[in-house]
């Protein structure tokens, strides 16, 4: 541009010069070099139009281009600002709706989410924050609520603690199970109160429990067997039921539904050992342990529940109530409280809890005082003391099931003596029929008003020759009542009976064991 500047510029002056060469001549032809320059005149305007555009046009195409691309660079400049912009906007809401959610899931879990992730740490034995079901499980409920964060106690090690010092029969404190399953409850309870649309996955998790459950019994059942054992270790094995009662009445939130009778018992699991069992009673609506006979008993296949049981040879035992205590050479019995005239009953009762049943199968041992005259065939009222012994009835009004005949002498045929005896006249009342038994504990031909403690009754044992037909009765010491298609929820009564003042006679019981 710097050439085409001083062009310019020297074509001007040259012009100028031309200029001033006419005025120099101009006295010479004036006229001429007016009219000649105004010839002329045009002409160089037409070559200044001519030169002005074309020394100013590309300047401007240049500064418009650089213009442009500036235009350019700052609309890049701006759209790399808005998607930078855009980006960083992002990134928040993102973060902000995750914890959103997480705050929600905090404040409304997932039922459905958080019951697939319990199957599916159940089927894949997860070791983590849940434990292993099936290793779980051989010891007592899993853990569902998903809530709880901290680990819960190892029961493995608890229950193996607890057996360590039942067989070392320490009496100390054991570990605080309670408060655990207590725990366990309330999270478990509160989690279903918050979620109530359950799906089949949440049946999957009660079988799970009730598998789990069934284990847990198994532990009562040989705490039990440990609890027969020693006395000393009774207060811990009890105890330790109790605990284990207390654990299943929790579960019951949980939708568990316990067995109700050991035959129950044994038709879903027929290898269940004899031994304590958890049952529901009453629909469901209380809980009780009960000693459960899974083998064959009085002829009958397993299954038995038993309602009543008594054994006056483990001296922390008491008699029922009502009962009064005898004891004479190491021998314990429960007898009528003190009657100085008359007859008298004195009697217990024990409940079915509700189950049904069409047999009953017992054995009762007692001992003889004094001097009891077996049979009054005269009493025909099952509400009297018809018998000097024991009767067994169920319901109300009663309905005869056993009586046990306390005779006065094995070696007797008087009407005091037992039917049974060779040579006797006694009739045996109609309600009564076969289903009796008679002992006598006096071989002698008199009596004293003392306890006959040599020789148990009851027992199919001792019997001397004129009294062996009482001793050879099918099935004794176990009596059997069987009520075919007929069945009952009745509870069961044992009466101690006698028609003398307890001076003179009474047959106090060492030992009862009664099933259904």
């Amino acid at each position: 541009m710097e050439g085409e500047d001083n062009l310019s510029y020297e074509s001007v002056k040259q012009d100028n010069v031309t200029e001033y060469n006419v005025y120099e001549f101009v006295e010479l032809s004036q006229t001429s070099a007016v009219e000649e320059r105004r010839a002329e005149e045009p002409k160089d305007m037409e070559k200044r139009k001519d030169k002005e555009p074309k020394t100013w046009n590309k300047p401007i195409i240049i500064i418009i281009i650089v213009l442009l691309s500036l235009i350019v660079i700052l609309q890049v400049g701006i759209l790399c600002l808005l998607l930078a912009q855009m980006s960083t906007r992002d990134t928040p809401c993102i973060t902000g709706a995750t914890t959103g959610a997480i705050a929600g899931n905090n404040k409304y879990p997932n039922f459905t989410q958080w019951a697939n992730d319990i199957v599916n740490k159940v089927n894949s034995n997860v070791t983590g924050s849940l434990p292993d079901f099936n290793e779980w499980a051989n010891g007592v409920v899993s853990k569902v609520n998903s809530n709880v964060t901290g680990s819960l106690p190892d029961f493995n090690e608890w229950a193996n603690g607890v057996v360590s010092k039942v067989n070392s029969n320490v009496t100390g404190s054991l570990p605080d199970f309670n408060e655990w399953a207590n725990g366990v409850s309330q999270n478990t309870l509160q989690l279903f109160q918050n979620n109530t649309n359950f799906t089949e996955l949440d049946k999957q998790i009660l079988q799970t429990t009730r598998d789990s459950a069934q284990k847990l019994i198994n532990i009562v059942n040989t705490l039990s067997n440990i609890q027969d054992t020693s006395t000393s270790t009774a207060g811990v094995a009890d105890d330790t039921l109790l605990f284990t009662k207390q654990t299943l009445m929790l579960l019951n939130n949980s939708r568990l539904v316990l067995p109700t009778s050991c035959k129950q018992i044994q038709n879903q699991i027929p290898t269940s050992p004899s031994g304590n069992y958890v049952l529901a009673s009453d629909f469901g609506s209380t809980y009780y342990t009960a000693y459960c006979n899974m083998e064959e008993l009085c002829g009958s296949g397993g299954g038995w529940t038993r309602l009543a049981y008594l054994d006056m040879n483990d001296s922390t035992v008491n008699c029922p109530s009502g009962f009064r205590l005898y004891q004479s050479g190491g021998v314990r019995a429960c007898g009528r409280p003190v009657t100085y005239n008359g007859g008298s009953c004195v009697s217990v009762q024990f409940p079915s809890n509700g189950i049904s049943y069409s047999q009953v199968c017992g054995s009762v041992k007692g001992y003889q005082y004094g001097g009891p005259n077996a049979i009054y065939s005269y009493r025909n009222d099952i509400n009297s003391y018809y018998v000097d012994g024991v009767s067994i009835t169920r319901g109300s009004p009663r309905q005869h099931v056993w009586t046990l005949m306390a005779g006065f002498s094995d070696s007797s045929t008087s009407s005091y003596s037992c039917p049974c005896n060779t040579g006797s006249t006694v009739s045996v009342q109609s309600f009564i029929g076969d289903n009796y038994f008679c002992e006598s504990g006096n071989t002698g031909a008199g009596v004293q008003n003392i306890l006959y403690t040599s020789d148990p009754l009851w027992d199919g044992q001792g019997c001397l020759s004129i009294a062996s037909l009482c001793c050879n009765v099918t099935g004794i010491p176990w009596f059997h009542r069987d009520y075919g298609n007929t069945t009952t929820t009745d509870y069961i009564e044992l009466r101690v009976c006698g028609d003398e003042g307890t001076f003179w006679e009474d047959s106090p019981v060492s030992y009862y064991e009664i099933y259904i």
